[in-house]
């Protein structure tokens, strides 16, 4: 009886350490704040939630999931206020503000974590960006990843066949579509949500990035500032674009291209569906560059962490586990038109032609310039452009000055630690 009382033991110790279908992980309950990725009530991730706890209830009954969904524009500021009141959710699933509270030794490790079978099947250059230190503490949950959406009727309309390749194409396109009446030929949103993006597209097809082979700041490179210098000169002054980008959401741009008052913008793949439902014929092409195609494309994530506040770190684990299976990874992802982050469900999509929309997208993520959000400071520099690169494209405009003070300011961060 003591041999079958410790080889059970021994067994149940096995099964909690390889991540099991099976384990426990021990009692307690888990607090989850997630992002909302739906865009009206009846696509609210909440009903994925609910439906993925459900499941995890039947493999660890002991385990007691509480999911609060936050809206995007919320959800950085909510994990904060709580881990400021000594309230840290076990787990949070946001836009990337997690390297500071890793400098601060808030968050478990991935390793502390994750299996050693989940942590390996992470995309790699998804699984490099959620580092802090050369140690992985960010997961990536869901990614995307960027190309050129077109209007074919405006396109057809304007006599143009072919989707841009070059700057300059895009270019005479833009100004062949406002001689046709198209009321924006080019969607140019660096306004205060998301500019971001739109900036790190405009720079990988110049050439340049947030940041040098070495990691630190780039921003105002000579390529980069070249780059805006074009966009203010050959499409924002010749009215090619909405009359102040500054003041352009990424948001409001999608609106005015499923209204087909944009004939051709930067998207990712959350956009083809909104497109659909608006009658949007659209084709999709690589992102234009100075003198071709960009060898790069923006690519961006959300990423899930683990706070130590809790205690609850082999709770955490074992929800883990269930939640990167490959079943729960491609349904997520399918449901709201994004990528998938590890390797076996990107080929579970490959090899799925119900998923053939999201492949062009799919083939783009390994080779994605991403975010540095390892870096303390990415959050307010991601701020600063927000507010301000979008003054670089005006008629009185200078380039060279407004990404100059938004390197000095992102650098001066990083040194004083990301505050």
């Amino acid at each position: 009886m003591v041999a079958a009382t410790l080889a059970a033991g021994l067994l149940a110790t096995a099964l909690t350490a390889c991540g099991g279908e099976d384990t426990q992980g021990g009692g307690g309950e888990l607090h989850v704040v997630a992002v909302e990725h739906g865009d009206r009530s009846g696509n609210s991730s909440k009903r994925y939630w609910d439906k993925l706890v459900g499941e995890f209830q039947f493999t660890s009954p002991d385990i007691d999931v509480k999911v609060e969904i936050v809206d995007r524009d919320r959800v950085d500021r909510k994990v904060a206020e709580m881990v400021e009141a000594g309230e840290a959710p076990d787990l949070a699933l946001t836009g990337g503000s997690f390297a500071g509270y890793a400098e601060e030794g808030e968050l478990y490790s991935a390793d502390e974590v994750l299996s050693t079978a989940v942590q390996g099947d992470f995309v790699s250059s998804l699984a490099q960006a959620g580092t802090v230190r050369r140690i992985q503490y960010g997961l990536p949950f869901v990614a995307s990843t960027t190309a050129l959406f077109y209007n074919k009727d405006l396109f057809a309309e304007a006599g143009i066949k072919d989707a841009p390749t070059t700057w300059e194409e895009l270019r005479k396109d833009a100004a062949e579509l406002r001689s046709a009446g198209v009321k924006t030929p080019y969607g140019l949103p660096l306004g205060p949500a998301d500019a971001e993006a739109e900036t790190l597209n405009w720079m990988l097809g110049g050439g340049g990035g947030y940041s040098d082979d070495g990691g630190a700041y780039d921003i105002d490179s000579p390529q980069n500032t070249q780059t805006f210098e074009w966009l203010r000169d050959k499409l924002v002054k010749p009215g090619l674009t909405q009359p102040d980008p500054a003041a352009t959401s990424r948001d409001l741009a999608y609106a005015d291209f499923m209204d087909g008052d944009v004939a051709m913008l930067n998207g990712q793949p959350t956009l083809m569906q909104r497109a659909l439902e608006s009658g949007v014929d659209y084709g999709i092409a690589p992102l234009p560059g100075r003198s071709g195609p960009a060898k790069s494309t923006t690519g961006v994530a959300d990423w899930m962490t683990a706070f130590k506040q809790g205690g609850h770190q082999e709770q955490i684990r074992t929800f883990l586990d269930f939640l990167y299976q490959r079943k729960h990874v491609v349904e997520y992802a399918d449901q709201y038109d994004l990528l998938p982050v590890t390797t076996s469900a990107s080929q579970a999509m490959r090899d799925d032609d119900a998923h053939e929309p999201l492949w062009e997208f799919l083939d783009r993520l390994p080779t994605a310039t991403l975010y540095p959000v390892g870096k303390t400071s990415w959050t307010p520099t991601a701020r600063a452009l927000r507010k301000s690169v979008g003054t670089a494209v005006a008629e009185d405009g200078d380039p060279a000055e407004v990404l100059g003070e938004i390197q000095r300011s992102a650098t001066a961060t990083e040194v004083a630690g990301g505050s």
